[in-house]
């Protein structure tokens, strides 16, 4: 019985993440509740393409004041969803980018499945073959693709640049960020900045490369960013205007 009154007690697990709808301006969005023990205070975030929000609590915190902490910011998230563009569906007859140049999709059934990047009538388009019901997500594997080959060829050339290596390389549709860099030295990149201009596209993996030598965003984080891609400030600059409208394309 005294071993027991003794027995230091068991290390807090942390809560499972509480999922469920809020409106936002007449649009009901899932919210997850997530609980960080090295939150200090609660935090609100809309993920990319406003496809839904999140809450970061510390340990501990009532519902109750969870709930007043996202009522006294619903007129922050109607007036920011209310800037988050529509999201288009992929379809035949409509526009994607692929390294920043609209492309045309075009619908050719007849063949196997297939997408190709050529011309029609002058203009860049993919022919994307197979039945209408897998074009969208054809269109998708095709971004991967194209993401997977440049993209592992720009960190083959930044890590020789600040001679490290990467543990691994990742494709993610990721909503929350473009990129990141684990301690580990893995890098994970969104296949839809396949879509962004080159100069983004270099940007964003010379971004994740220089966390490889300076794991933060310091002063010399910076630095090293702008020796590898010079123009990152502009790149930064037009993937916060656009990135939202790349988050928001549906491929379902």
């Amino acid at each position: 019985m005294i071993f027991s009154l003794l027995r230091k007690p068991e290390p807090r697990r942390p809560a499972e993440p509480l999922e469920r709808m809020h409106e936002v301006g007449g649009r009901a969005l899932p919210l997850r509740i997530v609980e960080n023990a090295r939150a200090r205070r609660l935090t609100l975030r809309i993920d990319a393409g406003g496809q839904g929000l999140r809450v970061t609590v510390p340990p501990g915190i009532p519902a109750r004041e969870v709930d007043r902490f996202i009522d006294r910011h619903q007129g922050w998230l109607e007036a920011r969803i209310a800037k988050v563009p529509d999201r288009p569906q992929i379809r035949p007859g409509v526009k994607v980018p692929v390294r920043g140049v609209p492309h045309l999709i075009v619908h050719e059934p007849g063949k196997r499945g297939s997408v190709t990047a050529a011309e029609v009538d002058g203009a860049p388009a993919l022919i994307v073959h197979g039945e209408r019901t897998h074009l969208a997500r054809r269109v998708a594997d095709f971004l991967k693709r194209e993401a997977k080959k440049d993209i592992e060829a720009l960190v083959a050339k930044h890590t020789a640049a600040v001679g490290r290596k990467a543990k691994a390389i990742r494709f993610k549709d990721t909503t929350s960020r473009w990129g990141s860099c684990t301690s580990d030295g893995s890098l994970s990149f969104s296949w839809r900045i396949m879509m962004a201009r080159p100069t983004v596209i270099d940007y964003l993996v010379a971004h994740e490369v220089a966390h490889l030598r300076e794991m933060n965003h310091g002063p010399k984080f910076w630095a090293l960013c702008r020796e590898l891609c010079p123009r990152t400030d502009e790149a930064r600059a037009w993937l916060k205007k656009n990135g939202a409208a790349l988050q928001a394309i549906r491929f379902e």
